[in-house]
């Protein structure tokens, strides 16, 4: 008998599984198409919804590129000084570490949300400089200080956010996103809807 020349016997077992496996994938695959497909219709409708909202203050949105300094980017991109994504990091990291005890109320481990202790707070303090961590509403508040300007945030469906309501200067204006990107929530920035939009004082460092 020349067994070269044999092909492989598949069992009908093994047969039923590959086609269970073929099936599973097909419905893995149509199920994240599917999601796809719904994001799609979510980031349509929130961009239509923001357009509205931006319209009536005759802005509109200005593209920031999605990473973890989107937050930073669309604040450095509406300061009329110089300021690198780095320098308002160590501005940021700077204020929160000399007002602890403003912070730490408000503080919690963004994974777990369990409450966290001071050297945990001063550890990710650390990490707005020296990693590239996502920002959030306790960065927002240090940088409201910082610049001494308000910022406003703005949502598809909630309500303007503002923070830092004590200054009375043009506020920075953020658009906040929860679809436009794969990576998740997203900053922008604004640009004037049109020529001869009204301007304000524009921030300074002090």
């Amino acid at each position: 008998m020349n067994l070269e020349n044999q092909h492989p016997h598949i069992s009908r077992a093994q047969k039923r599984r590959e086609k269970r496996e073929a099936m599973v994938r097909e419905w893995q695959e149509r199920i994240l198409l599917a999601e796809m497909e719904h994001l799609a219709s979510f980031r349509q409708e929130e961009e239509e919804k923001l357009a509205t909202i931006l319209g009536a203050k005759y802005l509109e949105m200005k593209d920031i590129p999605a990473d973890s300094h989107c937050m930073y980017r669309a604040i450095q991109d509406q300061l009329v000084f110089s300021m690198t994504v780095e320098g308002l990091r160590r501005r940021t990291t700077d204020y929160m570490r000399k007002h602890v005890d403003d912070f730490l109320p408000f503080f919690s481990n963004p994974e777990t949300d369990d409450t966290c202790t001071r050297d945990d707070f001063m550890t990710y303090c650390d990490n707005i400089v020296h990693r590239p961590s996502w920002g959030g509403q306790l960065e927002l508040r240090a940088l409201s200080h910082v610049l001494q300007t308000p910022i406003e945030v703005i949502q598809a469906n909630s309500p303007t956010w503002v923070i830092g309501e004590e200054y009375h200067k043009k506020p920075l204006t953020l658009v906040y996103l929860h679809y436009a990107c794969s990576l998740g929530e997203h900053y922008n920035s604004v640009k004037p809807l049109a020529a001869g939009a009204a301007s304000g004082a524009a921030p300074r460092l002090f």
